[in-house]
Formats: structure tokens, sequence, C-alpha cells
């Protein structure tokens, strides 16, 4: 699958700078002896560990369907998100415990001037990076992309967050600056790392995902047939990129059986210009019946026991049902 190969490639890169990064992070420490420049070199450590765990996920994620995995791989980018999340929650949690040690125990700082600098180059490239892979992700529904992208851009925030103690420091020499900004900054951190763990959970828990069945419910409601007298039974499941997606279509019972799979193609092809290729679509059709002459507005049926009144407008709440529409 293209999308997947290019998730896949990307990661990598992701992989590669992450490591980079972090020397340059240890480097601009070694000189500055900066407990703010420490703590964001840690929190580098979960992004390396995170790029490769990402990498891993992804690369089981794009393996074709199987006869133990009939579903498919893309489960591993739920795993591997909630990996990510509880080390960048950890590493929230170590930086505010170094900045309150070192108010309490500080140490010479030397040398911020070049600290900054190479601190402030990481943030550049980390947002770049970040921004991409947030963008990548979201095209090829990849959570384990978004999840990389959503870290170095967090990665970026607690970067300028110290930037900006190291900044105060130097003009005002109030070492306690340096721990404070690192704290609050940490505070950051928690918060995407709760945000990824909360996504990964809701994936492997197949929860709905109420703005995207929104989504599509309009556009199915815009896109709609004459022929296609109810919807119902709607449920979309994420499988890492993939999307599987169940529904029953009720179309009018003197449809022979090629005409109501035509009828179904049509759906399946709408839903997949919009929302791409990776889609595995089933859908179950089913007859009208003659309560439902009131809300069906074909006008060439010639078996109509009741007038029509009113058309139903497809909901989230009423696609959801396991019933047919009265």
């Amino acid at each position: 699958m293209k999308s997947a190969g290019q998730n896949l490639r990307v990661q990598k890169w992701v992989a590669v700078i992450s490591v980079i990064l972090l020397a340059v992070k240890f480097t601009a420490y070694y000189f500055t002896r900066s407990v703010a420049i420490l703590t964001d070199a840690l929190e580098s450590i979960v992004n390396v560990a995170a790029g490769f765990i990402g990498l891993y996920s992804l690369s089981v994620s794009a393996k074709p369907k199987d006869k133990d995995h009939p579903y498919g791989h893309g489960k591993a980018e739920f795993l591997s998100a909630a990996i990510e999340g509880t080390l960048i929650s950890t590493a929230g949690v170590l930086i505010i415990y170094k900045a309150i040690q070192q108010l309490f125990y500080p140490v010479e700082i030397k040398e911020l001037d070049l600290g900054i600098i190479l601190v402030a180059i990481t943030a550049v490239i980390n947002f770049l990076v970040g921004w991409y892979c947030v963008r990548i992700g979201n095209n090829n529904n990849s959570l384990a992309l978004q999840a990389s992208g959503k870290h170095l851009q967090s990665d970026t925030v607690s970067t300028i967050g110290i930037i900006a103690g190291l900044l105060l420091l130097f003009f005002t020499g109030k070492r306690w600056i340096d721990s404070t900004v690192a704290i609050l900054f940490a505070g950051w951190t928690l918060y995407t790392g709760y945000r990824i763990l909360r996504r990964s959970i809701a994936g492997i828990m197949d929860e709905a995902d109420e703005k995207l069945i929104a989504e599509m419910v309009a556009f199915l409601n815009e896109k709609r047939r004459v022929n296609w007298v109810d919807l119902h039974n709607l449920r979309v499941i994420k499988y890492g990129s993939m999307l599987h997606i169940d529904c029953h279509l009720t179309v009018p019972w003197y449809l022979n059986v090629h005409e109501a799979h035509t009828e179904i193609e049509i759906l399946a092809s709408l839903i997949r210009e919009k929302y791409g290729e990776a889609i595995e679509l089933f859908v179950h059709s089913d007859g009208c019946l003659p309560f439902q002459c009131h809300i069906c507005d074909k006008q060439d049926c010639d078996v109509r026991q009741h007038s029509f009144e009113y058309q139903v407008t497809w909901t989230v709440e009423n696609v959801s049902q396991d019933e047919k529409h009265q």
C-alpha cells in the first residue's frame, strides 16, 4: 500500500534525525551544565526510543492481511502510540524531578550563548519534522506518525521555553529561572503524553470516532441516490491507516442481485473517493418494506403502497441504529 510505504519512509527519517538532535543537546549540556538543557536532552532520549518504536510499528502495520490477522496489522500503531505516550509522560515527570533537585542543589552554568544556539537549532528542526509528520499522518490516517509529529512539536514547545529561561538566566544571572521554566513546560509535556495515550486507548478499544462518522454521514447525505431508501447500522473501525466500514443499505426490494450490487459499488466508490483507498467496506443490502414508502421519494415505483411524505435526514444517531428507518 502506497500510504503505508510513505509512512514507513517518514518514520525512518524521524528516527535518524532524533539520534542526531539527541547528540546535539547532550553536547549543549556538556558545555553549559544547565539543568534545563539536560532535561531537554533527557526528553530527546524519549524521542529516539519513540522514533524506533514507531518505525517498528509502522513496519508491522504495513504487512498485508494473513491467516492469523484477517483484519491486517494496523493495531500495532495504537500500541506504539500508547508506549510513546507513556514515555512522554515519564519524561515530563523526570523533568520536574530534575528541575526541583536543581533548585535545592544548584550548579554553575557556563557558556550559555553556545548552549542557546545549539538548542535553538534543534528546536527549528524538531518543529519542521514534527509538522511534516502530523501532515502525512493526517493524510494517511496514521496514528503512529501523528503521535511522532505531536511529540516532536511538544518537544519544540519545551525547547522554546528552555531557551526563554536560558535567555533570562543569561541577562539576570538568577539561577532559579532555569529550573522554574523547565517545570512549567514539563506540564505541557505531561499533557501531550496524556492526549496521545487517550487516543491510542480509544483505538485499541475500537471507540467510535464521532467526528469522522459525522463527516461521513454528511457526505453520504449530500451524495444520496434515489435507490438508497435507508442507511443504518453504520460502524467505522480504525486499524492504523486502514478504515473498516460496515453498514446496511436499504434498496427497492424488486432490484435483482446485480442491480443491488451496483448501488453498493457506487456507495463504495464514493467513500473511497473521499477517504482514499485504505478502506475495507462491508455493505449488507436490505430490501425495502411497505412501511418505508412514506420516506422513499422514488418516482418511478410501480409497487408503491403509500404516498411519499418526507425524507429522513441521516444523522450519526439514526444511521448507527440497527433498524430500518420509518
